[in-house]
């Protein structure tokens, strides 16, 4: 029998929408990935996620700087769902604040947020402003870490904390973390295994960028 023709329990639901990711670079777009994965499964059955290459720059920029920026952004997430001939379902985007969660925090992520809802089109978008950075999400979950290296250990200093009160988190875990030395390209390691070992849905610890962006995905219909 062809395996056109075999049944083998394993079918799922068709893949007929997308959700684009647009951030900083690849590495921040992979812990997004995982992130979504976690807390919308559902979504994840019917829609693909894919990443659109352009690095996000919209935390200093307002006005119509702003609107212009995301319109472009926009424009190229509807491409690429028209590249992978699918509709768009959502659209993710991240920037890292390089700065502690606080009042010019919410400012900037209401003038960000307020202009991706007046672009949106047929679809849902989410804004991930990490503070201060994507490595601060990573510190919620300690316990991936040794699952990426096992002589990784994040320090008692670094864990149940409100991570969006660390300085540089990339840093500091440079720093602190053990050998080898952990890398960039290391967060979506640490991300896919807190995926895999379920420790996303109880973080450790607290970070009030994190929880909007999760608030943000819980929105999603």
């Amino acid at each position: 029998m062809s395996a056109r023709g075999r049944d083998d329990g394993r079918r799922t639901a068709p893949q007929s929408g997308v959700i684009v990711l647009a951030g900083e670079d690849q590495n921040d777009c992979e812990i997004m990935a995982a992130l979504i994965r976690a807390h919308r499964p559902d979504l994840c059955t019917t829609s693909k996620l894919v990443r659109i290459n352009d690095p996000v720059r919209l935390r200093r920029k307002s006005g119509d700087d702003l609107a212009t920026a995301v319109k472009v952004l926009t424009g190229k997430a509807r491409a690429k769902a028209r590249q992978q001939k699918a509709r768009l379902t959502g659209f993710v985007v991240h920037e890292d604040l390089d700065a502690f969660t606080g009042s010019d925090y919410g400012r900037v992520r209401k003038v960000i947020t307020d202009e991706l809802g007046r672009q949106e089109d047929g679809f849902r978008t989410a804004l991930a402003l990490a503070a201060w950075e994507s490595e601060g999400w990573l510190l919620l979950f300690p316990e991936a870490f040794p699952r990426v290296r096992p002589r990784w250990r994040v320090p008692v200093q670094l864990r149940g904390r409100d991570s969006g009160r660390i300085k540089k988190p990339k840093q500091e875990l440079k720093n602190r973390l053990g050998t080898p030395l952990f890398r960039e390209s290391d967060g979506p390691l640490v991300a896919r295994k807190a995926l895999e070992h379920g420790l996303i849905p109880a973080p450790e610890g607290t970070n009030g960028s994190y929880a909007d962006f999760v608030g943000d995905l819980k929105k999603w219909s």
